[in-house]
């Protein structure tokens, strides 16, 4: 399919922000030992390690850390380091699962939008500013009404109308997959799609779908959540970003933020201040995954902020 609006390059990131470094994370089974057997590793590389994060979770006996090194302290090509680590890796059990990104190479990010601006405004935005470790290759949404927006980005956008019919519905989602599955992503990110991916979308996805939820969660799942909240009367409104999986909004939980609301506040009034909630949270979940700080483990998360 071809997009609205050709790909250039305005308002597109150079090059990643920050120093670049190299990106550790694993998780396995605890053990005694592993961290001495990283480091080790790590100093054997001449790797120069600048930030090291660990955690245990005792009720599954799993371990998890996060460790970055400068990139430049280490002679060896990413490839090369990752095919040194695999034997010590292996030492970790079957189960154990890493991963080792360079910085210096951008990760891509596909946005799924549908009427509501405020999140592709956003990260965009960010983007623009050359402050946000990805690049955006791609806008799709189910109206055109926000066309405008990743046009003045230089971001192509695509247009699936999706019918009310199921079988239409269905179409629609292939058509959207063949769009995404050709540019590779590391991220899709369902800002305010409104649309619920199929099961079988989120397992071909997982782990690189994320969403953001306009509630609190676990409260107020589904449509509408700002008018189950004033119902309610609640005293706070909040926004999560989640990875999406085949429960609906029920999926590893990444980032949260709340804000404060009062008995004069309507469920429009509500709507608005969410707005800010959501964009705030979608932005640092998001990034948090780009920078492989989120490690998923059943339903939950180890965040490495």
């Amino acid at each position: 399919m071809t997009p609205l609006h050709t790909d250039d390059p305005r308002n597109r990131p150079s090059h990643p922000s920050g120093e670049r470094q190299y990106v550790l994370t694993l998780g396995c089974p605890d053990d005694t030992g592993i961290v001495s057997k990283l480091a080790t590793f790590l100093a054997e590389k001449g790797g120069w390690i600048t930030e090291a994060a660990y955690f245990t979770d005792p009720e599954n006996n799993w371990f998890f850390t996060r460790q970055a090194i400068r990139a430049e302290s280490v002679s060896e090509s990413i490839e090369e380091l990752r095919e040194a680590f695999e034997p010590i890796a292996a030492e970790f059990g079957p189960r154990a699962q890493w991963r080792l990104w360079d910085t210096a190479e951008l990760k891509k990010a596909v946005l799924l939008v549908s009427r509501e601006g405020h999140c592709l405004h956003d990260l965009l935005g960010r983007v623009a500013e050359n402050d946000y470790p990805m690049e955006v290759v791609a806008v799709v949404g189910n109206h055109e009404n926000l066309a405008y927006i990743a046009e003045n980005h230089g971001v192509p956008f695509y247009h699936v109308p999706f019918p009310k019919d199921a079988v239409g519905k269905r179409r629609a989602f292939e058509e959207v997959a063949e769009i995404v599955n050709g540019y590779e992503p590391d991220a899709i990110v369902l800002a305010r799609f409104m649309q619920i991916l199929p099961p079988d979308f989120c397992e071909m996805w997982a782990g690189r779908v994320l969403n953001i939820h306009h509630s609190f969660l676990p409260s107020f799942m589904g449509a509408r959540p700002y008018h189950q909240a004033h119902k309610r009367g609640v005293k706070l409104i909040g926004a999560t970003c989640h990875y999406a999986t085949p429960d609906l909004d029920d999926g590893p939980i990444i980032e949260q933020d709340v804000i404060r609301v009062t008995h004069k506040d309507t469920p429009e009034e509500m709507q608005r201040l969410g707005r800010d909630a959501e964009k705030r949270v979608l932005a640092r979940g998001l990034r948090y995954h780009l920078e492989d700080r989120v490690l998923v483990y059943g339903n939950r998360t180890v965040v490495f902020d």
